[in-house]
């Protein structure tokens, strides 16, 4: 058995670099890789295109690299509550390519399985779908989208082995999944690192053969995005 298991963050980003299109998983502040996050923000790489659902928040998560200015474009499916990425992306300071929720997802999905493209209705007849192939399928017109090509992805799991072996928590299990296995070089962080052979099998959501690197996080803040209560009757 392979052992994926790197010492910490530092090694497990090692080989990245500015210029580079990265991958993070999560949905708003729900499972992001908030270690490799903060790495990213002290390596100070810059010029680099993020894949991911959106960038959470002004502080924290993405939003930390959105005010560093170290990200050049962010392919999104929404601008979220990070009224920071909005004002860049007003501004023209950021470049912003935003696609359909299900299309971003399954455009990972396709660069994980090794598809170069795949027809999806979803866009035909607006601007997502300038200057791409169509066809019509059955009476009904589809766009042809390419899957994405990045050189890391960064995921967050709750508990995962040396094998690289992963499980998802809850609501965690949004675009981590897809993103295994989607870019040259996945990286996952885990709450929890068990040796080889502790993960029950029927209960592994991702295997280890998507993951080429994998380290025990620290410090989770796993903060609320909006937080909402009733008043006291």
């Amino acid at each position: 058995m392979i052992n994926k298991k790197v010492e910490n963050v530092q090694q497990a980003l090692q080989g990245v670099e500015s210029g580079m299109t990265l991958m993070l998983g999560g949905f708003g502040l729900c499972g992001i890789p908030e270690n490799s996050i903060q790495e990213l923000v002290r390596l100070q790489v810059n010029n680099v295109t993020c894949i991911s659902n959106n960038a959470g928040v002004d502080d924290f998560g993405l939003g930390f690299l959105l005010q560093n200015k170290q990200i050049k474009k962010m392919i999104s499916s929404y601008v979220g509550e990070n009224d920071e990425f909005e004002r860049q992306m007003l501004s023209g300071e950021l470049e912003v390519e935003l696609t359909p929720q299900g299309t971003l997802a399954e455009k990972c999905r396709a660069a994980q399985a090794g598809f170069p493209a795949f027809y999806t209705p979803a866009g035909y007849g607006t601007e997502v779908a300038e200057g791409k192939e169509t066809r019509e399928f059955d009476g009904k017109m589809y766009v042809l989208e390419p899957a994405y090509k990045a050189d890391f992805a960064f995921v967050k799991a709750w508990k995962g082995d040396e094998a690289g072996n992963l499980i998802f928590k809850g609501t965690a299990r949004n675009f981590n999944p897809c993103m295994c296995g989607a870019a040259t070089i996945t990286v996952a962080e885990v709450e929890e690192l068990v040796p080889v052979g502790e993960l029950d099998p029927n209960h592994i959501h991702i295997p280890g053969i998507f993951v080429q690197r994998i380290f025990q996080g620290e410090k989770y803040e796993k903060r609320i995005e909006q937080r909402t209560v009733r008043k006291r009757s």
